[in-house]
């Protein structure tokens, strides 16, 4: 009788503590292959395939200051099991982006860029380096060689 008691007042407390404060959810998995032009959110696990160095500068952050802020983007290809992207990754991400790592991309976004689609992952999101994967890479299914064009449509 004690026990179904204690359960029962922790059950309560727990629904006290959900209320005043958001849960964690349990983040929901997307595959590459459902990615889509205009749409964020997205929790990925990938891998590294190769990561190439598209600009690096360095400026002064202020006039006053002597410190250089540094900019470093670099293009990924990254993939699954189900096709392949190109990341852009930014400043520290760059440094994460080893080929042949494994990463989990949190919040991430599709960005268009010349008409195709590349991934990132912004300040509010992050990118983990995890464990390696046992999944091999289709590399034949590249969703940023895919060219997209804006249509408007015309009601009548």
């Amino acid at each position: 009788m004690a026990t179904t008691t204690t359960a029962t007042a922790q059950k309560q407390q727990e629904q006290e503590e959900g209320s005043s404060k958001p849960g964690m959810r349990k983040p929901v998995f997307t595959k590459v292959d459902q990615l889509k032009p205009g749409t964020n959110g997205h929790t990925l696990i990938v891998k590294v395939l190769t990561s190439q160095t598209v600009l690096q500068k360095g400026r002064a952050a202020a006039a006053s200051s002597h410190h250089l802020r540094h900019t470093r983007i670099a293009e990924c290809l990254i993939g699954d099991e189900t096709g392949t992207i190109i990341f852009t990754a930014r400043n520290d991400q760059v440094d994460l982006m080893k080929p042949g790592t494994t990463v989990i991309l949190r919040n991430a976004k599709i960005d268009m860029f010349k008409g195709s689609m590349r991934l990132a992952v912004d300040k509010w999101g992050r990118v983990e380096v995890t464990e390696p994967a046992n999944f091999v890479v289709k590399e034949n299914n590249n969703l940023s060689l895919v060219e997209y064009e804006l249509v408007s449509v015309a009601e009548e």
